[in-house]
């Protein structure tokens, strides 16, 4: 079977540039069918949505790939047709009826989420001088700078809202575990790992940006994932 197109998914605090390292290793593995979806974050069924219309563009098979809250939307826009499998990337998994709260409340707040601050509008934003400790720590200074200054903010109301039946119930799903994560508790991600029955769970050394630390290795289990589904 030829190579599924891969369609990726940001989370919070960062746009489909945060992809950007991944996207070179996946391209120098021979994937050229790539995508990344560009989500405005005000809400979970409308970023759902959204990335349901990228892959209806898609005319054969896709491994969707969900970063953070990413994870959220590709549970529910996983259950497109076209959609063989999809892997998890530091990420929220809920539950039908679960909430980014409620996935996150079995644990103790992580220390990165001390450091939010919600503004006027209902923008929640992270801390620009706490945003690398909370949020890419194992990134060099600069890169983080530049993270933190362009983080895109979602709306606090999307931290509630309520997802549907998700897709990992009924394909096959990966999961990559970060160690060192600040924003969800690496012990809730192996919960959220283990409760899909994952194919297959790595554990990285990682800040919550697996993708910008560890780019190779992200690559690597995506491309992994790809072959599995042929």
């Amino acid at each position: 079977m030829a190579k599924p197109a891969i369609v990726l998914v940001h989370g919070f605090w960062g746009g489909a540039a945060h992809w950007a390292k991944v996207i070179v290793e996946l391209s120098k593995r021979g994937f050229d069918d790539l995508h990344a979806v560009e989500n405005p974050l005000t809400s979970l069924a409308g970023d759902v949505e959204r990335t349901r219309k990228m892959l209806a563009q898609q005319p054969g098979p896709v491994l969707l790939v969900g970063h953070s809250y990413g994870g959220a939307v590709i549970s529910g826009a996983g259950h497109a047709p076209n959609v063989a499998g999809l892997v998890y990337i530091a990420a929220f998994a809920p539950d039908e009826g679960e909430s980014l709260i409620d996935v996150g409340a079995p644990f103790p707040p992580p220390p990165g989420l001390g450091n939010l601050a919600p503004d006027s509008d209902g923008y929640v934003w992270i801390r620009p001088d706490k945003f690398r400790e909370s949020f890419c720590q194992d990134l060099p200074a600069d890169e983080a700078v530049v993270m933190a200054v362009t983080q895109k903010a979602p709306l606090g109301n999307v931290f509630g809202e309520k997802a549907g039946a998700p897709a990992w119930r009924v394909k096959p799903a990966w999961y990559q575990v970060s160690s060192g994560d600040r924003m969800i508790a690496p012990e809730n991600e192996k919960r959220l790992a283990e409760r899909m029955n994952a194919k297959k769970i790595i554990t990285l050394d990682s800040s919550h940006v697996s993708l910008a630390s560890h780019p190779a290795e992200v690559a690597g289990f995506i491309a992994e994932a790809a072959a599995a589904l042929g």
